[in-house]
């Protein structure tokens, strides 16, 4: 007999070789029924693995994250599967289940395109309801090297040569179909109920661009057919709300092949939200202290070398020159702190001196990876909300405390307070390569962000690793409309890089100390911002972030005057306007301002040109009947002052 240890503490005795779906079946009728895979020992496999010394065990069901895992990637199986019985000559690459679904990849002789899905589609459910379970084979590495050379699985391959010796070697078959894996898999094919394939797309072998591009098929796949209509109802909401449709649809935002991945074109409607927002940004940073200032786009690379950017940036940056011809060396700037630490720098500071803020509106950036770009979400250039406070070292908790109070007082602003959740991300000791400075900073700078989060009763998740190379900081977090998650703020605390610039003070006794640094952005990246408030509000923005807020028309040409005076007294109020006289039916024009999603529509005819008023109607369709156009002025300055 052998002791198993269950995920609730409790132990049991079970008999040498039991598998695992015996000792589910000793626990519970219900467990053995539902169980889809387990872990032994925090390694996850199937349930027909036997049990052969103590261990921990673990067994999953379609309720657990991981045996959701399970069905996608055994749906993932029958995907191969099916394209094998279709395509006979496709090779094939890896396919995982990853959040949400799963791929496969291929290497077709001739290209699939999503047409072809639909076929592909029916083959897997003809396999599905031939019904079966996935049987695992273990194979030796020469006998697994055979079989994938005689069925000439390149990738496959290649990927057994990167498993390590003394690992075991794995297949799964599932009907007449064999591929190589590490499992697990559910040991039914009848438990999935329900599945799509959404998407053909381009993959290099290995993520490397230097490799060849092959055929990426997306789907998902469920355990009830009512998941799949929420699926499909879900994708029909975020079509709706994708910034990157809408942000065209709009004429916020465009794109040209000639100009570049990750290089969008901020239209004239675009560029009025982020003028907006940086306004608002800047004045409300000016009203708690901050100092602007305006740096350089570039700087030599030895500005970068004393920041420490060049050794652990360096291939995130955007780099001018030729070393080898003996040339100077400049990059792009991918942040604008070792700027403004050159501003401090300027003259001698007293402890009575800090803290002192400074802000910047600052153009950055990032040489990232073509295959990231995505919308205005990843950008190689952007524009970001840039600050620093250098602080005493007893100023450190209440400046960090009013930078939290900051974004906190941003995020509801814009109206996504409740979008949002904070995550603690710490260094990991065990990293000296990423991380500089020494471990009792690192564990000093932590508690003070600890002690702040803990006072202002702020929800937070830790993660190890994730700080910054000089110092702990806080990320703000939250999901797009695919539901993946997406850092759009930080506020770091910075210990090391002052002593890097020989920042000083002199405190209270006459010394010279370094001071404290906090980084920190208080909206963000103006165009990822912009794409979060495009998905939040549909198009349809609140009436002080509306690039026109106002749309007016008259009935006929006989209203073009009084149009145009209304339009004059809506200008001279700071109201955006747009004044339609064209010659065409008024219906037309609402319906056009409504698809712009312009917030209000104004109508006139010859008794409001008489009376000096102006129909009022609204973009969701609500008539708000005849109002003076001086009170809709007010109406609308009332609703832009108060959008916080």
């Amino acid at each position: 007999m052998i002791k198993v240890t269950l995920k609730d503490g409790k132990t049991i005795e079970v008999e040498n070789g039991s598998t695992i779906a015996q000792v589910a079946a000793l626990i519970s009728e219900n467990l053995a029924r539902v169980a889809v895979c387990a872990g032994i020992d925090g390694k996850l496999t199937d349930l027909g693995t036997k049990i052969t010394a103590d261990c921990t065990l673990h067994i999953y069901t379609l309720k657990d994250e991981i045996g959701q895992q399970a069905l996608r990637h055994t749906a993932g199986h029958v995907l191969a599967a099916a394209v094998k019985i279709i395509y006979p000559t496709a090779k094939l690459g890896i396919g995982p289940a990853i959040e949400g679904g799963f791929f496969y990849d291929f290497d077709f002789s001739t290209p699939i395109k999503a047409e072809d899905l639909s076929k592909i589609e029916a083959e897997m459910d003809r396999i599905i309801k031939l019904g079966g379970s996935p049987e695992k084979k273990e194979k030796s590495r020469a006998e697994a090297g055979r079989i994938l050379d005689a069925a000439r699985e390149i990738y496959k391959i290649e990927m057994l040569s990167d498993i390590p010796r003394g690992e075991k070697i794995t297949f799964y078959k599932i009907q007449n179909f064999s591929d190589l894996c590490a499992g697990p898999h559910i040991p039914d094919l009848s438990r999935i109920k329900a599945f799509k394939l959404t998407k053909v797309t381009g993959a290099y072998w290995k993520g490397d661009a230097k490799n060849k591009m092959l055929t990426r098929i997306y789907g998902v796949a469920f355990d009830k057919a009512s998941d799949l209509q929420d699926y499909i109802t879900t994708q029909e909401e975020i079509k709706k709300r994708d910034h990157n449709r809408i942000g065209r649809d709009l004429e916020i935002f465009t794109t040209h092949e000639l100009v570049g991945q990750g290089l969008p074109l901020i239209m004239p409607n675009g560029a009025k939200i982020i003028q907006i927002l940086q306004r608002f940004i800047e004045d409300e940073e000016e009203r708690r202290g901050y100092l602007l200032t305006r740096t350089p786009s570039f700087a030599k690379s030895d500005l970068y070398k004393v920041s420490g950017h060049w050794s652990h940036y360096k291939d995130g940056m955007f780099i001018m020159g030729n070393e080898v011809l003996d040339e100077e060396i400049f990059a792009l700037r991918p942040m604008t702190c070792p700027f403004q630490f050159l501003i401090y720098k300027q003259g001698i500071k007293s402890y009575r001196d800090l803290p002192i803020r400074y802000n910047e509106t600052a153009t950055l950036f990032r040489n990232e990876n073509s295959g990231e770009m995505h919308g205005l979400t990843r950008l190689r250039q952007f524009t970001l909300s840039e600050g620093h406070l250098i602080c005493r070292p007893d100023q450190v908790q209440k400046c960090f405390d009013e930078v939290l109070d900051l974004i906190n007082f941003v995020m509801h602003a814009l109206g996504i307070g409740d979008q949002v959740w904070y995550r603690f991300s710490k260094w990991d000791p065990n990293n000296k390569q990423k991380y500089i400075g020494n471990p009792t900073a690192w564990e000093k700078t932590q508690d003070e962000i600890l002690k702040v989060l803990k006072r202002r009763k702020i929800k937070f998740e830790e993660a190890d690793g994730d700080a910054a190379f000089y110092g702990p900081k806080i990320d703000v977090q939250t999901r797009n409309v695919y539901g993946k998650e997406d850092t759009i703020l930080t506020a770091q605390l910075d210990f090391a890089l002052a002593q890097r610039f020989d920042m000083t003070y002199v405190d209270e006794l006459g010394n010279k100390a370094y001071p404290f640094i906090i980084h920190r952005t208080s909206v963000g990246c103006y165009e990822r911002t912009l794409a979060m408030l495009i998905e939040k509000y549909a198009g349809a923005f609140p009436v002080w972030l509306s690039p026109v807020q106002v749309a007016i028309m008259g009935i006929s040409n006989k209203q073009d005057d009084y149009v145009t005076h209304c339009t004059n007294l809506l200008t001279a109020a700071g109201i955006r306007v747009h004044k339609d006289i064209r010659p065409e039916k008024v219906g037309y024009k609402i319906r056009e301002a409504t698809m712009k999603k312009i917030p209000y529509m104004l109508v006139t005819g010859e008794r409001e040109q008489a009376d000096g008023t102006v129909s009022v109607r609204t973009r969701e369709g609500t008539d708000l009947g005849v109002i003076k156009i001086e009170d809709f002025i007010a109406t609308v300055k009332e609703q832009t002052r108060n959008y916080r």
